[in-house]
């Protein structure tokens, strides 16, 4: 993981939106997520519905992603981590087969079989979160756009707008994870840096990316923080997720819920020209 120097706010290059138009506008503030929209389920096909489904709350306020002291582990093989996800699309083989999206290692088969469902799956463009992360040194807050994976094994690479683990942010200082994951497409490398600023992400930040089929650059607050000379030109859904990953099953019912605030999601197309 390669480490980038920290910037001070107003430093870098400023992300410039007239090349884009406004497509996706979300304030989660109405009463209940538009189905089409969002999937309140993180990677279903991999597991089961009640380990899939998210927990969170929708309102004035925006989007509250929780990880409550009831849920149970995603996939408990794969250890104790839980999670809460909105993603804009599904994907999946039949029961019983390796096909589906992030297959994160080998061995992985289908239980609970997905329609094909592309709620917005951008092959170009601009997304920008406003969110506050969680202190917790056990979760992590997350924004993905990772390949639809339709296409085949090799349209899986992710554009990384932003990992913000809650044992690296503080009060002055916090680190933003960011970039190109290759996963199994051939033709990307790993490209994730993580950058330190001098902001608390625990506070409302915006965190963004612009890419294309040769380039992704990627912002927080509007601000260049890094750059990947390489892009990616096949569908991309969007997902939001808020991770805990606890050091085993004992919990403490005190410590619930966990919890990260989403203010805002906006999608952009590029511009015809």
């Amino acid at each position: 993981m390669e480490e980038a120097a920290g910037q001070a706010a107003g430093s870098g290059k400023l992300l410039d939106r007239s090349a884009y138009e406004l497509v996706l506008a979300e304030d989660f503030t109405a009463p209940r997520l538009d189905p089409a929209l969002w999937v309140d389920q993180y990677l279903p096909h991999w597991t089961t519905p009640e380990r899939s489904a998210a927990r969170y709350a929708v309102g004035a306020g925006g989007l509250r992603l929780l990880i409550e002291a009831d849920q149970p582990a995603w996939l408990p093989e794969d250890g104790q981590m839980r999670v809460s996800n909105l993603q804009t699309g599904t994907f999946s083989g039949p029961a019983g087969s390796p096909v589906g999206q992030m297959a994160h290692r080998p061995g992985l088969v289908v239980r609970t079989p997905q329609a094909d469902r592309r709620l917005w799956t951008p092959t170009a463009g601009l997304v920008e979160a406003t969110m506050s992360a969680s202190a917790d040194p056990s979760c992590m807050l997350a924004v993905w756009l990772v390949g639809f994976a339709a296409g085949g094994p090799d349209e899986t690479g992710e554009v990384c707008v932003v990992e913000l683990y809650g044992d690296a942010v503080g009060r002055d200082r916090s680190r933003v994870r960011t970039g190109i994951k290759a996963h199994q497409d051939p033709r990307l490398r790993e490209d994730v840096v993580d950058v330190w600023l001098d902001m608390d992400a625990t506070t409302e930040h915006t965190y963004a990316a612009a890419w294309d089929e040769h380039r992704a650059r990627f912002y927080v607050d509007s601000q260049l923080v890094h750059t990947s000379e390489q892009g990616i030109d096949y569908p991309l859904q969007l997902m939001i997720d808020l991770f805990e990953f606890p050091a085993d099953d004992q919990r403490d019912s005190s410590h619930y819920p966990k919890s990260a605030h989403v203010r805002s999601v906006r999608g952009y197309r590029p511009v015809s020209t």
